[in-house]
């Protein structure tokens, strides 16, 4: 499989703090990627890197071998990326549908006149639109809240909405930032069922930043443990779960098997 994502050699500095330490990784056309780590390994700077909230002092991140660093953030999803957050972002006062069709934004192709006279071409994209929407809204078994506002909808339920506005977006890349925090075990289940589909189904290639290492080995190809800004172990869910760096860094274990005194 080809690179679709590349990070090379990717340095971010905070001040004196290394964030990022020369973090090198390849992520291939239509894998489930897990980014795994304690809390300040870096994880989320490499998904806010990719989403172009930082820059990197060095390296370079390309997306099918065009450097997204050429690009603004607000160009990203014209560039085949979308994204989800640990922290739900949507528009509390609107339905799921209107949510959703923000995500077909990146489509338009009509003006502020055009729209205001509702012209045939109008009508016609609104129709595409609506149409694309739909399909997601039956993919994550969301009819029942189509016409519901978000502000009144569980928690679990927006977590899905959040994911079905991205893929609205018809992504290359999703970047899901913590997919399973705060949903229940039945919910996380199906979590892993969706991501499962978005792969084989859509076709979309996945890359996640997770704690729960359960969901993590059942929807992951590969895994990548980071610590301290830098890459611990890159390789299968098991390799990656075994590797006596990572068994020191998340156990206490040393490489010859015995626990850390306290």
């Amino acid at each position: 499989m080809s690179p679709l994502l590349e990070f090379d050699n990717v340095t971010l500095r905070f001040g004196g703090l290394v964030a990022v330490d020369r973090l090198s990784f390849q992520v291939a056309e239509g894998e489930v990627f897990a980014i795994v780590g304690p809390n300040g390994a870096g994880k989320s700077t490499a998904f806010n890197l990719i989403s172009r909230f930082y820059d990197p002092a060095e390296g370079d991140i390309r997306l099918s071998g065009e450097s997204l660093l050429s690009h603004p953030p607000h160009d990203l999803a014209r560039s085949g990326v979308a994204r989800t957050f640990q922290n739900i972002e949507l528009f509390d006062q609107a339905t799921v549908l209107e949510n959703l069709l923000v995500g077909r934004q990146r489509f338009r192709r009509s003006n502020i006149v055009s729209e205001l006279l509702f012209t045939p071409f109008v009508r016609t994209e609104e129709r595409v639109h609506r149409h694309a929407v739909e399909e997601v809204i039956d993919f994550l078994d969301l009819q029942h809240y189509r016409d519901k506002r978000i502000a009144g909808l569980p928690y679990g339920v927006r977590k899905v909405v959040e994911l079905g506005r991205a893929l609205a977006t018809k992504p290359k890349l999703l970047l899901l930032d913590e997919p399973a925090s705060g949903l229940s075990v039945e919910e996380t289940r199906d979590m892993a069922f969706w991501i499962e589909d978005i792969k084989k189904q859509m076709g979309i290639t996945v890359l996640m930043v997770e704690h729960d290492m359960h969901l993590v080995s059942s929807v992951s190809d590969r895994v990548l443990a980071m610590a301290d800004g830098h890459m611990l172990a890159l390789g299968t869910p098991d390799e990656v779960q075994n590797h006596p760096k990572v068994l020191e860094a998340y156990l206490g274990v040393d490489d010859d098997g015995a626990e850390d005194a306290a």
